[in-house]
């Protein structure tokens, strides 16, 4: 039996603003709302960023691979980590359940946000860069993204109504 796709899944890198646009979509549209690493900290009992001092980038991409992969949901806005894209199975998953929203900025723009990636949980390999994480990512978001919304030069209202626009509810 097949999914109903009732759900919308934001993916994209860190700092975009995935969490906060999702909490606010999901009351403008009457969804509930799921930050999926949220969601790995209350499995794991652990923050984001110890799992991955504990269990290296592999480990931690395992388990958010077998978190995301086990969400249930249904009229719900999902906000996934920035590595998401790592775990083929949530991602077949997470396609299944929902319409999938890569939310776009560029890199210029995605480094005067962030700036200390370690401590906000980011996964990333030794000797890895922010343009190598931004380099690598950003095809797997467009890969698997159903709709692309351009952030550049965006608030988090002009981003909103960007989603609204393309979405049909």
């Amino acid at each position: 039996m097949k999914k109903e796709k009732s759900n919308l899944v934001l993916i994209g890198m860190p700092g975009v603003g995935k969490s906060t646009i999702g909490v606010i979509l999901a009351k403008e549209i009457g969804y509930q709302f799921l930050d999926a690493d949220l969601l790995i900290q209350q499995q794991e009992n652990r923050l984001l960023k110890e799992i991955i001092a504990e269990e290296g980038a592999d480990g931690f991409i395992s388990i958010e691979n077998r978190v995301n992969a086990s969400i249930d949901a249904n009229r719900t806005v999902i906000a996934t980590g920035g590595s998401v894209v790592y775990g083929k199975e949530a991602m077949e998953h997470l396609r299944e359940i929902g319409t999938m929203i890569y939310l776009r900025l560029s890199y210029a723009s995605l480094k005067r946000r962030l700036h200390n990636l370690r401590g906000r949980g980011v996964v990333q390999k030794e000797g890895q860069t922010l343009r190598d994480i931004y380099e690598e990512r950003t095809v797997l978001y467009e890969q698997y993204a159903d709709l692309i919304v351009d952030e550049e030069n965006k608030g988090i209202e002009e981003t909103l109504r960007a989603i609204l626009v393309r979405l049909t509810l």
